[in-house]
């Protein structure tokens, strides 16, 4: 199935369409998520409580039309509550292959940081390779496979820190952020209507429709000045002085997808220096380790990030 620039662009705004009947505002935020599913990434939620993390994942994954599963992590959740395992079954005499939720197109990992490192470990397969490992024999996932992660920045009782090597996995982190004071007065206009959370989000697309989608995204062009010109902003992160540990390739790589996506998103099959800036700060800023003294001195990645930008020269593409 081929999909066009176009129709990819359409698609992506008839999903945020439809997303916004229950999500009220926040139109950058939702438009971010979008560029996540066209490149194939993982993205993690991470705000206060409240402020419709849950419901954003949740509303997004039936707008794709695809398979979903919501796991609630906690303290005592186990890799097999997350992966599945093999059940004795006294009928045939033969253990059987009870799967887990990570057997989806979508999954919600609600509190991410709640489960302890083991099963936040299973978790990572899935992530990084698509697979799973059940007994020593590996599993496929179903393509397309997204995970959509929430985790709250202010509750760290009871609290198992993401380790970098995870959030590095994540393709962006998000903050959904408060609503302004006309979003909230919709808001509560649509409680009088009615629960948000029960009004139906129509299927915009289909499991085949976001592969031929993902596949659209690679055709479109990035000049090689462009490139240069993000390979130039990761590696100045690595010379910084207030940074502890500088970003990898990877973030390079995710620069280069959301910037196809970015430019696929607003009807090009080409990408400009401004779609490099539009998801620099969601694609690296997690990424980046400050040094003790810059945080005590409340310096954020943000900041930095944002510095790097405004000192590097900007390409100029024809």
């Amino acid at each position: 199935m081929n999909i066009s620039i176009s129709e990819t662009s359409a698609i992506c705004k008839k999903m945020i369409d439809e997303v916004s009947n229950v999500v009220v505002g926040k139109k950058n935020m939702l438009k971010y998520v979008i560029l996540g599913i066209l490149t194939d990434g993982h993205i993690l939620f991470e705000d206060y409580p409240g402020l419709a993390k849950t419901l954003t994942a949740k509303t997004f994954s039936s707008a794709m039309g695809c398979k979903f599963t919501r796991v609630q992590f906690t303290p005592d959740l186990l890799p097999a509550d997350i992966t599945g395992t093999y059940v004795y079954s006294q009928k045939t005499g033969e253990f059987k292959l009870i799967k887990g939720p990570i057997f989806t197109n979508v999954l919600l990992a609600d509190e991410i940081n709640r489960a302890p490192p083991k099963t936040q470990a299973a978790l990572l397969e899935a992530m990084q390779e698509r697979q799973t490992t059940l007994e020593g024999e590996t599993y496929t996932l179903e393509k397309p496979f997204l995970v959509l992660a929430t985790q709250n920045p202010i509750e760290y009782e009871g609290t198992y820190p993401l380790p970098e090597a995870q959030i590095d996995r994540f393709l962006m982190r998000l903050s959904v952020g408060y609503p302004s004071e006309s979003e909230e007065q919709e808001i509560l206009k649509r409680m009088e209507q009615g629960d948000i959370i029960d009004i139906k989000v129509n299927a915009v697309v289909g499991p085949t429709e976001i592969l031929a989608m993902q596949n659209t995204i690679q055709n479109v062009y990035i000049d090689k000045d462009i490139q240069r010109y993000i390979v130039k902003l990761v590696q100045s992160t690595r010379n910084e002085s207030r940074v502890e540990v500088g970003i990898s390739p990877r973030g390079s790589i995710a620069l280069f997808k959301l910037s196809k996506a970015h430019a696929a998103f607003n009807g090009r099959d080409y990408v400009v220096p401004d779609d490099v800036k539009n998801v620099i700060l969601p694609a690296l800023s997690h990424r980046l380790i400050l040094k003790a003294e810059a945080r005590v001195r409340g310096v954020q990645p943000d900041n930095v990030i944002k510095e790097i930008v405004s000192k590097t020269p900007v390409p100029t593409v024809e």
